[in-house]
């Protein structure tokens, strides 16, 4: 296992590693013990109940985070016509059809978010491995492929951040910066769970959160009491 440096390590005395902290605690230590000189961002760890390889099982979504990413995010859309107009009066940085995809096949890829309309998806389909390998692929999941693009552009342009559960069972995502304040982060987390808890899979039995992690970028990591976070929901 590799070292860690001095600041981390300091910073890590300040956890007990065998307490599990109530919400507001451990938002707030996770958010005092980051040190880098960076905005770091704030991220979660969340273990479910769900077993992946089954597919009705396999969480996948996105959510609007009330107070935002923290991030600026520039969004490209793929369409033609009528729609590629609502696209650019809500803010789209990179709007086009077939020109975009041989710009994209050539090597263009600064961008965070990619939409498209449901017409566009077999030439999109063609830089699939492109995009795919990156997470840009757009998805009807998460509401990336739509008709409404004026409305995908912005709430990616407010917060709108993706999720996906990994083979473990965990989801891994971001729901602040460190330079949010406590209140911010929790809102936007409890936006978080509370989108979860609506997919929860009607085939999961027994306990579906099951450990909640927090942390920045460099800090290290504070557990969270999954009882009195699941106490806070709506």
């Amino acid at each position: 296992m590799p070292s860690r440096g001095k600041k981390y390590t300091e910073q890590r005395k300040k956890i007990d590693r065998d307490k599990f902290y109530p919400l507001e605690e451990g938002l707030a230590l996770a958010k005092g013990t980051a040190f880098a000189e960076f905005d770091e961002s704030f991220d979660v760890a969340m273990r479910l109940g769900v077993n992946p390889k089954y597919s009705d099982q396999m969480i996948r979504g996105s959510v609007v985070l009330p107070n935002g990413s923290g991030k600026t995010i520039r969004v490209l859309v793929f369409a033609k016509g009528e729609k590629a107009a609502e696209a650019e009066a809500a803010g789209a940085d990179f709007v086009g059809a077939e020109e975009l995809i041989e710009k994209i096949q050539e090597g263009f890829l600064d961008f965070d978010k990619a939409i498209a309309t449901p017409d566009m998806m077999p030439k999109v389909g063609k830089i699939g491995r492109i995009l795919g390998s990156r997470g840009l692929m757009p998805n009807p999941k998460v509401g990336t492929v739509t008709m409404d693009v004026a409305t995908a552009v912005r709430e990616s342009k407010a917060g709108k951040i993706e999720f996906r559960v990994d083979k473990a069972g965990i989801v891994h995502t971001t729901v602040g910066r460190k330079s949010f304040g406590v209140e911010q982060i929790q809102g936007n987390f409890m936006a978080l769970l509370e989108t979860l808890i609506k997919l929860k899979p009607s085939s999961v039995k027994g306990a579906y959160v099951r450990g909640i992690g927090v942390s920045t970028t460099m800090g290290p990591g504070v557990r969270l009491d999954v009882n009195d976070v699941l106490a806070k929901v709506r």
